[in-house]
């Protein structure tokens, strides 16, 4: 092999070869390949500044829209720090500056519908409440039609006890159940699972948890055949023990109590009380056996401007990754289809299990209990007239117990149904108790019945009064003349949030006035001109032991003349279940139809 040159296209030279002599070079021949060089290295930057600053930090500043997003208080952190993490989304060539404020569902969709309450003012390009319940009441306010975009997270509607408070409700309802909630919560059973467990409500009204919970109960209740009246206990019961947050719940909780405080909440309510407050009774998340509904956090996108709509939808897909499922994960949520992250755990007092599902209810179902709560929620207001004639004093049946007794007892039984602020009194009424032709009197004014009288409250008042009043034997039944005083009376005091009712308690033998006064004719032609639909009086007759046609048809005409009822028992034990039929009437007020029974 012979020695060669090679090329020396690199400039090169090969190894073996001497090199050649030095030559000198013009200084123009030296600086060419530098400059060559250099000029490439500057071409380098400037492609290198094209590649990396074509999307320069959104930090750097330049033109943005502004994304306001509301969210529901509890997942206003994680939803807010998922927009943290998206710090560079982009629309149209340009970033996109998200803003996450909190906000009550029940607010926001107040001010989207134009009714109810509200307490913030909200504009919002994309929302996300704590439950598509809110959509319906939204829709059928008048509001816009609202379609979510997809659901940012999950978390089931539990039953919570304290960690004590858990072990001692396993000996009064076992397994968890909405059936054992419902019937702890039923005001016409006092004496049953109520005497040990005592049930805290969040306002349905105001809490998505809390309406979650009542239309669950409900559609267990009617699954089992369980009756409207019922349920009416239940909402009546409820509605007076709701506490106003979940940190008001979770505070009574943990509070030591003769009845055993069960209260309902979001299965996060749980986690983060557990693991924010590190109490030392901490709470638990009981699941009903019966299944449960879950809040599902949609997230609605309400921009209409089309730059910004573009920008929510961007913001949402981020919320939907899988990156945004583990952000709400770790803030004790579930991801949209149920699963848990790592930090949902039985220490924090959840399961991470799927709990079974209940379906949801269509969208009437939910106004109708909305509204039947609202309903049973306002004020009573209540005049009660007590017959005490002659023949109140004759046997009731074959017991012995007398008319007079047994109303005594229908009045103490029903007392026991109104809660403290209800406003109550009662006139008695015969013949010529205040003078002639003045056949009622006073006996204890309306007012609220935990008002103090004389250093007793005006329910215990009540309560003697009933005991005490004996009939009079040679007494006359002025009736029509004190109902149309006690209508007249009523009128003039009228209290418009409040359910105004005259309730008589009578024996039905009709008007006997030998005074004459107002006929039987003439009662029902003024009841008929008085009554005014928007500012409703009606009266409920309890008739007991009345059991001829003609004073029944009376009875009957003079309730159906204010859209009232008149009821006629045969014994005491059928005394709650019509004064629960008696609340249940301010359900369809002022449009019930005379109903009697």
């Amino acid at each position: 092999m012979g020695r060669h040159r090679t090329d020396e296209l690199d400039g090169g030279f090969e190894p073996h070869n001497e090199p050649p002599p030095r030559r000198r070079a013009s200084r123009g021949r030296v600086f060419a390949p530098l400059a060559g060089a250099a000029a490439f290295a500057v071409l380098c930057g400037v492609g290198a500044y094209v590649v990396f600053n074509k999307n320069p930090s959104c930090d750097s500043g330049g033109a943005k829209v502004a994304l306001p997003v509301v969210a529901s208080p509890d997942i206003q952190p994680a939803v807010e720090k998922i927009a943290k993490d998206a710090k560079n989304l982009r629309v149209d060539g340009k970033c996109v500056a998200v803003t996450v404020t909190a906000a009550d569902s029940s607010d926001v969709a107040n001010t989207m519908a134009g009714s109810g309450p509200t307490t913030t003012k909200v504009d919002p390009a994309l929302w996300i409440p704590d439950s598509s319940l809110w959509l319906a009441g939204t829709a059928k306010a008048g509001g816009p039609s609202l379609k979510p975009a997809g659901h940012a997270a999950d978390s089931p509607v539990v039953l919570t006890a304290s960690k004590a408070g858990a072990t001692k409700l396993k000996a009064a309802f076992s397994p968890a159940s909405w059936t054992g909630l419902m019937s702890a919560a039923n005001a016409a059973n006092p004496d049953g699972l109520a005497k040990k467990v005592r049930v805290l409500a969040l306002d349905p009204t105001q809490n998505a948890a809390g309406l979650s919970a009542l239309l669950a109960g409900a559609g267990v209740l009617k699954a089992a055949g369980g009756s409207e009246d019922t349920l009416v206990g239940v909402l009546r019961q409820l509605s007076e023990s709701t506490v106003p947050s979940p940190d008001s719940l979770f505070a009574t909780l943990t509070k030591t109590a003769t009845r055993i405080p069960v209260g309902i909440s979001s299965e996060q309510a749980v986690w983060a009380f557990n693991t924010g407050k590190s109490p030392a009774n901490p709470a638990v998340a009981l699941y009903p056996a019966e299944g449960t509904v879950s809040l599902d956090y949609p997230i609605i996108v309400t921009a209409k401007d089309e730059q910004l709509r573009k920008a929510a939808e961007a913001f949402s897909a981020q919320v939907t990754s899988a990156a945004g499922r583990q952000v709400v994960q770790a803030y004790g949520f579930r991801a949209p289809d149920g699963k848990a992250g790592g930090r949902l755990k039985a220490d924090y007092g959840v399961n991470p299990k799927k709990p079974k599902e209940l379906p949801i209810p269509d969208a009437a179902s939910i106004t109708k209990l909305a509204q039947a709560w609202q309903q049973i929620k306002l004020g009573t207001k209540i005049l009660a007239l007590i017959d005490i004639s002659g023949t109140m004093a004759l046997p009731a049946d074959k017991s012995g117990v007398t008319r007079m007794q047994a109303i005594s007892g229908v009045g103490i039984e029903g007392l026991k149904l109104f809660p403290d602020k209800a406003e109550l009194g009662i006139w008695a009424f015969s013949d010529n108790l205040r003078g002639k032709g003045v056949d009622w009197k006073q006996i204890v004014p309306i007012g609220p019945l935990a008002q103090q009288i004389n250093g007793v409250t005006r329910r215990d008042v009540i309560q003697q009064a009933l005991q005490q009043t004996k009939a009079i034997p040679t007494g006359n039944t002025g009736l029509n003349d004190t109902l149309w005083a006690a209508y007249q009376n009523m009128s003039k005091s009228y209290e418009p949030d409040k359910v105004n009712t005259i309730i008589l308690f009578t024996d039905g033998v009709g008007n006997d006035d030998p005074n004459g006064g107002i006929s039987n004719a003439g009662i029902l032609q003024r009841l008929k001109q008085a009554y005014n639909p928007k500012k409703p009086i009606s009266i409920l007759i309890i008739s007991f032991n009345t059991t001829k046609d003609e004073n029944r048809t009376q009875m009957k005409a003079i309730a159906t003349a204010t859209g009232g009822a008149a009821y006629f028992p045969q014994n005491v034990l059928e005394i709650r279940k019509i004064f629960l039929q008696g609340i249940a009437r301010r359900l369809c007020a002022p449009n019930c139809g005379g109903t009697q029974k």
